[in-house]
């Protein structure tokens, strides 16, 4: 999942290099916290946080066939 968060992410900014993804397990939660460039963090939030709700919808898809509840946290 972390891959994922990772490549979708990648493919929205214009600095992909600085793009970081880091996983925090918990017992029942996994948090996957995104930091982007300052200067992409408006194209990895969207119109109105469509881009964000839209990551967080294909990461709920995903962990749901895992069994396991993951939320996506986007770092300023």
């Amino acid at each position: 999942m972390k891959e994922l968060i990772s490549f979708i992410a990648q493919s929205l900014v214009d600095r992909p290099n600085e793009v970081n993804v880091s996983e925090v397990e918990g017992n029942q939660t996994t948090v996957l916290e995104l930091k982007v460039a300052k200067e992409d963090l408006g194209k990895i939030i969207g119109k109105q946080g469509r881009t964000a709700q839209a990551m967080r919808t294909i990461l709920s898809a995903v962990s749901s066939k895992v069994k396991k509840r993951t939320v996506l946290e986007i770092i300023e």
